[in-house]
């Protein structure tokens, strides 16, 4: 095993912004390594997720996730893939196994064993490909609304982690036509080319009710929405009787510039709601226990070519700062994933 190094990098938070992050309030910093104590696993970390949710624990919100609240001067947290460098004696660990774990965003975790999760190599054809939220998107198809064959498909945020994903998915469960809502013209033809979506509309391009009804002449059946706000409103407006709406996210208020992201204020006229018989409904993966489902599709679809992985590779954690404050304005489409 080759000589560990005396010192890694991590990214700390250095402030708590007002709004949204910049780079003065995060800063990479070189620490000593630190040794595993009883219990717990040494990890080399090779890869760990960038995700959008992590401003509201920047700015100390954490109510209703699974993280930490962050203060200034700790390391940030959040999904990733690493080896096994130490391990205790009775672990079930060995040093060279790959595993998933929350400590991401420094290039060495210490990590107590229980909160390791060995990653099965043969499960998905890239390591990396377990870093993808396609689990939340497949639930809320599966589960959520119940997808059926022939379904006109709107996803709004569609080149968001999970948005990515969710077209990626419907396409293959048999929507008919799949939709995707994103913040710029060559984004738009980058879903439509490259990631399987039939058409793409474009924020700030034109009222989204006007060019989601020239998308979907014929209405909508599902909503798959990650934002709320007006992309909502649009889809009350352009809805089918009997559409089944999905909410698993709110960016327009996690994002917002000028607040503090715990809230996503929307006004809706619930006559169409009501007249549409629109079913709406709140939903967390969390909720569902069979992941593996979806694991076991997901690896017979990328190795057969029938689906990819959408997702952006950026290359070292001193760029991780730059790449958190791109995910959040929007910068790129699928996972974004530091590789170490």
């Amino acid at each position: 095993m080759a000589a560990l190094p005396a010192t890694q990098r991590e990214v700390r938070l250095v402030a708590r912004p007002d709004g949204l992050p910049q780079l003065e309030h995060l800063n990479v910093v070189e620490t000593p390594l630190a040794s595993p104590g009883e219990g717990e696993v040494l990890v080399r970390n090779r890869f760990f997720q960038v995700f959008a949710t992590l401003r509201l624990l920047i700015t100390g919100v954490t109510q209703d996730t699974p993280f930490p609240k962050l203060s200034p001067g700790d390391t940030l947290v959040g999904a990733a893939i690493g080896e096994v460098v130490r391990a205790p004696e009775d672990s079930a660990l060995q040093p060279g196994d790959l595993v998933s774990h929350g400590r991401g965003w420094r290039e060495y975790a210490v990590v107590p064993a229980g909160e390791c999760a060995r990653v099965d190599d043969e499960a998905l054809p890239d390591p990396i490909a377990h870093l993808q939220r396609g689990w939340t998107a497949y639930a809320a198809l599966t589960r959520g609304v119940e997808l059926r064959p022939g379904d006109t498909v709107f996803v709004s945020a569609g080149g968001s982690g999970i948005g990515a994903m969710a077209g990626v998915i419907a396409k293959r469960l048999g929507a008919g036509r799949v939709i995707a809502s994103t913040s710029s013209r060559q984004k738009a033809d980058r879903l439509v080319n490259e990631f399987g979506y039939d058409e793409a509309i474009v924020r700030g391009a034109g009222p989204l009710t006007e060019q989601l009804a020239k998308a979907a002449p014929e209405g909508i059946d599902v909503f798959f929405d990650n934002v709320g706000g007006e992309q909502l409103q649009a889809a009350v407006e352009a809805a089918r009787p009997g559409a089944r709406f999905v909410l698993i996210g709110a960016l327009s208020g996690q994002l917002s510039e000028h607040a503090s992201g715990t809230t996503a204020p929307v006004q809706l006229d619930s006559m169409p709601l009501i007249r549409k018989r629109i079913v709406m409904r709140g939903f967390s993966s969390d909720d569902f226990g069979d992941e593996s489902e979806w694991t076991e599709k997901f690896g017979a679809w990328l190795r057969s070519g029938e689906a990819v992985f959408p997702h952006a590779r950026i290359k070292g954690i001193e760029h991780a700062p730059q790449a958190l404050l791109d995910v959040i304005d929007g910068r790129h489409i699928g996972a974004v994933i530091v590789e170490l």
